[in-house]
């Protein structure tokens, strides 16, 4: 089954009891037993529901995965596989990753006696040096948020393997349409649900995708001891999202790869991060694990300035100022001050996170609309 067709059956059948095409919305906590413990499957919503199960067996096979975990938000999805480590196991992680990750692994799990290691995931050389024997998680993000870098999944994941480390990727930009980590020798991809899978920003939800089956059965333990999971409300919406991602996707590829050109050209922008130009430093590893570049673009004005930013970020009217991404209409951010406020600011400023960074989240409007709407703001700068 190729993949557009999976985002519409993959996973899927029809309700048994009705009918139903689409799955429906099982609104219960509890279900009835025919006597104690003998079920049709479901006891507690906690621990199966069916619209969260339908959910998450077409999370597995657009990942092309086994299986398929959807939790209350994607760092509830995070939170669970940090979850599997114990006091004085160490984690390598990007030093280029999302501020939520960050917050969560320096201010949360680092006092429960985690140890995590930041290395620039270019360099091979800084990742093998980084390795103990209390290595357990290579944890990556490809492409990064804010900077898109990309790293090279197979190297790191064959380097993981020689030293019986799990990988695990973010890679809520590139979506399962642009980007098959499991297909790349990963054993937990994630993805914030909340993004391009759910695809509407109206619900906020997180997904783990895995091909091992003990792995899985560890995920979900956690899972329903922890209680975070998706409500069957949010399941249902995030169903109905995945059956327009490949559509969506295309056009986030098209509009982005447009809107970076447009940047790259501008005299008043002075560097433009996107993986699908040439002049990308890994563009030649994002065409090779990539199939499309995604609807993220990253830019730094000339003028420094943080007003100068700021005026312009005040001035847009199709792209909205807010805070997410993935959704169909597009979303202009200020990573200082928004996604990412809580790395310091001496991290901030070393990975080049700056005041004259701005952050796009390219939708699917008109393509002519949006450069339009770009060179007003700028014109203001």
């Amino acid at each position: 089954m190729k993949f557009n067709t999976k985002t519409i059956h993959g996973g899927q059948q029809h309700d048994p009891s009705t009918g139903a095409v689409m799955t429906p919305i099982f609104q219960t906590s509890t279900y009835v037993q025919q006597s104690p413990g003998k079920h049709k499957g479901y006891e507690y919503s906690r621990s199966e529901n069916p619209t969260r199960h339908a959910l998450e067996k077409a999370f597995a096979s657009i990942e092309n995965g086994e299986y398929g975990l959807a939790f209350s938000s994607g760092m509830a999805a995070t939170d669970c596989v940090l979850r599997l480590f114990n006091p004085g196991d160490e984690i390598i992680a990007g030093e280029d990753i999302y501020g939520g990750s960050y917050r969560m692994f320096t201010q949360l799990f680092k006092k429960y006696g985690l140890k995590f290691t930041f290395v620039d995931m270019n360099n091979v050389e800084k990742i093998t040096n980084a390795i103990t024997l209390n290595t357990r998680l290579i944890w990556l993000e490809t492409p990064s948020n804010p900077l898109l870098k990309i790293v090279d999944i197979e190297e790191i994941t064959s380097i993981a393997k020689a030293n019986n480390i799990l990988t695990a990727v973010d890679t809520t930009f590139a979506t399962p349409y642009n980007q098959q980590p499991l297909e790349m020798g990963v054993d937990i991809v994630m993805h914030s649900a909340t993004k391009y899978l759910g695809g509407h920003s109206d619900i906020v939800m997180g997904a783990l995708m895995v091909k091992d089956e003990k792995l899985a059965k560890d995920l979900h333990f956690i899972q329903f001891a922890a209680g975070a999971v998706a409500g069957p409300m949010d399941c249902f919406l995030a169903l109905r999202g995945l059956k327009t991602l490949a559509l969506r996707m295309q056009r986030h590829n098209e509009n982005g790869m447009a809107v970076a050109h447009f940047l790259n050209q501008h005299p008043k922008v002075e560097t433009v991060y996107y993986p699908g130009l040439e002049n990308h430093e890994n563009h030649e590893i994002a065409k090779r694990q990539m199939n499309g570049f995604g609807g993220m673009v990253s830019f730094r004005l000339k003028d420094k300035t943080k007003e100068a930013t700021l005026r312009m970020l005040q001035n847009f009217s199709v792209f909205t100022l807010a805070e997410s991404l993935g959704g169909v209409e597009s979303l202009v951010s200020h990573p200082v001050t928004m996604s990412h406020a809580s790395i310091p600011t001496r991290e901030r400023e070393k990975l080049g996170i700056t005041d004259s960074l701005t952050r796009l989240s390219v939708g699917v409007e008109d393509i002519d609309d949006l450069v339009e709407d770009i060179r007003k703001a700028l014109k203001l700068v």
